[in-house]
């Protein structure tokens, strides 16, 4: 045992630093707990009588120490820095990875999630849309410009398009932008991490006079392919497979003419990574009230392997009650649908589709039961086994019954077999429209929620509650 205590490598070794003129003393296990290829690491490792002099900032490396010693930050550390200026600290010490997952939100719980900020772009601070990363970054479109977040939401830098406008963003990398505008035709691809326009694909056809100036209106991403719906001016409208590699167009899924609303361009589209179809989705708004179409397309056969327009022939029990948008928990392989006229939400298991393979789910929640709906405008996104719902510019979340994300099921309806689930709704935000506005984009990154609003500046950030306020954000 004595021989282990005058080992100078031994883990409960005390050693001293000198950073930036004031005096830290730790142990040599604290130092390479950062890490074998950390710079911590490696002056512990070098045998020294005086302490280790480092010209840094002390005050940030003693938030960094103490991030070493307890795993996390210390509650004052985000009241007196920024989190992009402990990460630049952060880098130069190799400890980024620590300090990322003790500042990342924990999990999000839409039943316990609060607004933490809202990020506003410098200048023509109205989001026209926008993209969550899987790490919960942010690109966010306003004018022509693309303004990036990075995972700590600190704002990294601003790419200027040829654009005059971008509604459609999708990223194809995770460094690499797929946009399209309204106002101009075809695809555009950006390398955000240099600035770079790097390509356009548009829909053409030589022996087709109607198809020209087609503009995108949906885009959707999967490993080999991108997935892109276009219209033209004479509502002539497809959706083609583009291949990534060479960013060429690779086949046609679909094309038809919108003069009748079950052959408008679909505007959303979503990749299913469990069996590789493609759901496509339509939603118009008339004098007569909602209508419009969900289409699964297969890609590797462009065939339609199902599809239902609404209002329909008059089979499904909410006759009438046209959907108003639709999501897809690509996790599950379950279609949402939520109602125009009533503001219920159904459900169907994408496996087991047929003639009307909705169930309208059971609110367990009483409180919620006679919650009334105003027939605005309303939102759906499904994320992390949660389904969000804008609605009259307050957000709605259904979750499990007995667990915090995830569904419960329970078997019902036996006489026609089907699975109902029992989900109960909670508030995430009541307020009424005309305070914060009506909900436009609803989208999941990482352990956030953004949101944002008619005409209202910036991205509203949601997280779980107990990671409220941690988020210094400016650009």
């Amino acid at each position: 045992m004595a021989a282990q205590i005058s080992n100078p490598i031994a883990p409960c070794r005390r050693i001293k630093l000198n950073v930036g003129g004031k005096f830290f003393e730790t142990t040599l296990s604290t130092l390479q707990s950062a890490g074998p290829d950390s710079l911590l690491a490696a002056l512990s490792n070098r045998a020294a009588y005086n302490p280790i002099f480092i010209d840094r900032d002390p005050e940030i490396f003693s938030v960094l120490l103490s991030l070493l010693r307890s795993n996390r930050l210390p509650s004052a550390a985000l009241r007196r820095f920024s989190i992009q200026e402990l990460a630049e600290e952060a880098l130069y010490y190799g400890v980024e990875s620590r300090l990322r997952s003790a500042s990342l939100p924990s999990p999000l719980h839409g039943i316990d999630a609060a607004i933490v900020d809202t990020i506003r772009p410098a200048s023509d601070a109205v989001p026209s849309t926008f993209s969550a990363g899987e790490d919960g970054s942010l690109w966010i479109a306003h004018g022509g410009q693309i303004s990036i977040y990075d995972s700590y939401l600190s704002y990294s830098t601003a790419v200027r398009t040829h654009l005059d406008d971008i509604t459609s963003i999708c990223r194809v990398w995770p460094e690499i932008a797929a946009v399209g505008s309204e106002s101009s035709s075809g695809l555009h691809i950006y390398d955000l991490s240099s600035g770079y326009y790097t390509g356009s694909v548009h829909w053409t056809d030589q022996d087709d006079p109607r198809i020209y100036k087609a503009r995108v209106c949906a885009i959707a991403n999967s490993p080999d392919s991108v997935f892109v719906s276009f219209d033209c001016p004479h509502r002539e409208n497809s959706v083609l497979v583009i291949d990534k590699s060479t960013l060429q167009v690779s086949s046609e899924l679909t094309r038809q003419s919108g003069s009748a609303a079950k052959n408008t361009f679909p505007g959303k589209l979503t990749w299913l990574p469990e069996t590789g179809l493609v759901i496509g989705s339509a939603v118009t708004c008339g004098a007569f009230g909602y209508s419009g179409y969900i289409r699964i397309w297969d890609p590797r056969n462009k065939e339609v392997v199902w599809e239902t327009n609404e209002p329909g022939s008059g089979r499904s029990s909410r006759f009438g009650d046209s959907f108003a948008d639709v999501g897809v928990d690509i996790d599950d392989s379950i279609l949402f649908k939520i109602c125009s006229k009533s503001g219920d939400l159904a459900m169907a298991d994408i496996r087991k589709l047929g003639d009307d393979p909705w169930v309208y789910m059971e609110d367990t929640n009483p409180s919620m039961r006679e919650a009334s709906y105003g027939g605005n405008e309303v939102h759906l996104h499904c994320y992390k086994r949660q389904v969000f719902v804008g609605k009259d510019g307050g957000l709605e979340v259904w979750s499990r019954l007995n667990e915090r994300g995830g569904w419960s099921e329970q078997r019902g309806d036996s006489e026609n077999g089907r699975d109902e689930m029992s989900l109960k709704r909670n508030y995430v935000d009541k307020v009424e429209m005309g305070e914060r506005g009506l909900i436009k984009r609803i989208e999941g990154g990482g352990e956030r929620l953004f949101v944002s609003r008619e005409n209202v500046e910036g991205i509203e950030v949601w997280e779980s509650s107990n990671h409220s306020a941690i988020i210094s954000v400016s650009s």
